[in-house]
């Protein structure tokens, strides 16, 4: 067990005996609280019925003085009188235990539905932190292997930048045909390696906007056309290398929007990007865009070799290629991708089948839509 594991256990078992202490402290206020009210309580009945057995006798006295025997002398009770009045006196005293003996069930019943609730309530805050423990523990755990991946990408493009570095230094004092060559080929290293890790932190300034709610997106009147050849030709040559046909295919002369040209050029470089990634040397890459239903749709198609169908919806989840297949980058590309599309009130979805390629499709609604300079029709093929 790792040191900060060792720390976080210790901190979660200080933490449940604090649980279990302030419970403990909530059971006692508790039944203190409920122990006073009763008291209260029964201090009111005991004070509203002596009050009414005070009236009750001052009347009786009043009625008694009132009254006249037959002897002409006023005053007193009649023996009738008096054992009907002790029987009216023994009705109340009963309808009074009566009423006591409700009240203490009332009470009891009240008590033992709180004995059996708080228990349940406790059991639910206990299962509510649980998972939310199992959460934070799977999210240190995807944190620590994002880092090992960033760390490991990131050390291996400095120790390239510096290896290149040191050839360009000991071959630029050379006149020689063959050493000028090889200090121009490590020049595009560098130039290579060093897009890459501005790349990277790009992705990782633009997944920490997206996680603050402050992924920038401005919205201007455009033509998707030009996006779509404007992204061709930037892995024109990527493509090439690879031995991957990419173009652009039935495009219209224009395809006026509204959208954020960066952020869209950002969309296609990673569903392009994507593509290369898992297409193999003879594939072909198709890059499509359409008027449809009031909005934009983009596509990228590849001839690669697909995605489950299970697995579809994973691909655009945060990390997911990092956690799965390390080799295939950080998994942040279609992460952001997505975010950035929804951000335009759009939608981005994955079509595919293993061994037939996939196809993402990119859909970007209207606003403010207004006409866009007129542009024919590209296609960009490798070399």
């Amino acid at each position: 067990m790792s040191t900060t594991e060792s720390a976080a256990g210790a901190a979660r078992d200080e933490t449940d005996i604090s649980l279990r202490a302030e419970r403990a402290r909530s059971d006692l206020a508790l039944a203190a609280k409920r122990t006073d009210l009763e008291a209260v309580a029964d201090q009111v009945v005991e004070h509203a019925r002596d009050k009414a057995d005070a009236v009750l006798e001052g009347e009786r006295d009043r009625a008694d003085q009132m009254r006249e025997p037959a002897g002409g002398v006023a005053g007193g009770a009649s023996a009738a009188l008096v054992q009907q009045r002790a029987r009216e006196d023994e009705a109340v005293n009963e309808e009074r235990a009566e009423a006591d003996e409700s009240l203490r069930r009332d009470r009891n019943e009240q008590a033992r539905v709180l004995a059996a609730l708080l228990p349940l309530e406790r059991d639910r805050t206990d299962r509510d932190l649980l998972t939310e423990r199992r959460r934070s523990d799977d999210a240190l755990a995807q944190r620590d292997d994002f880092l090992g991946i960033v760390s490991h990408d990131l050390r291996n493009l400095l120790s390239g930048i510096v290896i290149n570095a040191s050839l360009v230094a000991e071959d630029a004092a050379s006149q020689d045909e063959a050493r000028r060559e090889a200090t121009a080929a490590g020049l595009l290293r560098i130039r290579r390696y060093a897009a890459r890790m501005n790349r990277l932190v790009g992705d990782l300034v633009d997944v920490a906007s997206i996680e603050a709610g402050r992924l920038a997106v401005h919205r201007e009147q455009g033509d998707a056309a030009a996006l779509l050849s404007d992204a061709v030709e930037a892995f024109a040559h990527a493509a090439a290398d690879k031995g991957v046909a990419l173009r652009v295919e039935k495009v219209e002369a224009s395809l006026p929007g509204s959208f954020d040209a960066g952020r869209m050029l950002q969309v296609l470089a990673n569903l392009i990007t994507n593509a290369l990634k898992f297409t193999p040397s003879g594939g072909v890459i198709v890059v499509r865009g359409a008027r449809e239903g009031g909005g934009l749709h983009l596509a990228v198609h590849d001839s690669g070799a697909g995605i489950p169908e299970g697995i579809q919806e994973a691909v655009f989840e945060r990390f997911w290629q990092a956690s799965k297949t390390t080799s295939k980058g950080l998994g942040l590309g279609l992460y952001i991708s997505r975010c950035i599309v929804e951000e335009h009130g759009g939608t981005i979805s994955v079509e595919s089948a293993p061994g037939k390629g996939s196809t993402f499709h990119v859909t970007i609604p209207d606003a403010l839509l207004a006409a866009a300079p007129a542009r024919g029709a590209s296609s960009v093929s490798p070399g």
